[in-house]
């Protein structure tokens, strides 16, 4: 018996409802996204990147979606994203990120600006990604420049006083 004897093959995968996963697991769901668009050199649509996850791994994304939405947003644009990040990079070039950083950090930058997320759980969810998909220090970095962003760029509601 082998590890891969309890791995289900595609066949046996049952249809993926995109609703029932939950935040992580959408934001995780998008960052393949935003990889395979990356990968093809942002030469596929969305709509085609979408149906190739769609028919290959039996998920059922709409067009309708919030991650539908997200991850088009964060394509088409991650040009003006990548100019926030430059400012951030102290010491670093944006040309020497990874991939995965990028993603990740374009993907927290989106969420900030189109979300009413908090940003303590927008940068939580990165630091995740980060811990899951990118190099073994890259969170504490992707951690700084959001933190950074956070302090100069967010307004975060002030807690109530309490009585």
């Amino acid at each position: 018996m082998s590890y891969f004897d309890d791995i289900p093959s595609l066949d046996q995968l049952e249809d993926v409802a995109v609703e029932t996963l939950s935040r992580r697991d959408l934001r995780a769901l998008i960052f393949h996204l935003l990889y395979a668009a990356e990968a093809h050199e942002y030469h596929m649509s969305t709509d085609a990147i979408v149906d190739m996850f769609n028919r290959g791994y039996k998920l059922n994304i709409s067009k309708e979606s919030e991650l539908f939405t997200m991850t088009a947003g964060i394509i088409q644009n991650r040009e003006q994203l990548d100019t926030i990040i430059v400012p951030l990079l102290h010491n670093w070039r944006f040309d020497r990120l990874s991939v995965a950083t990028k993603l990740i950090l374009r993907m927290a930058l989106w969420e900030l600006q189109h979300t009413q997320t908090a940003p303590s759980i927008v940068m939580n969810e990165a630091i995740e990604l980060a811990k899951c998909f990118a190099e073994l220090d890259a969170y504490k970095f992707i951690n700084g420049i959001l933190d950074e962003y956070v302090k100069k760029h967010v307004k975060v509601p002030e807690a109530e006083p309490k009585s």
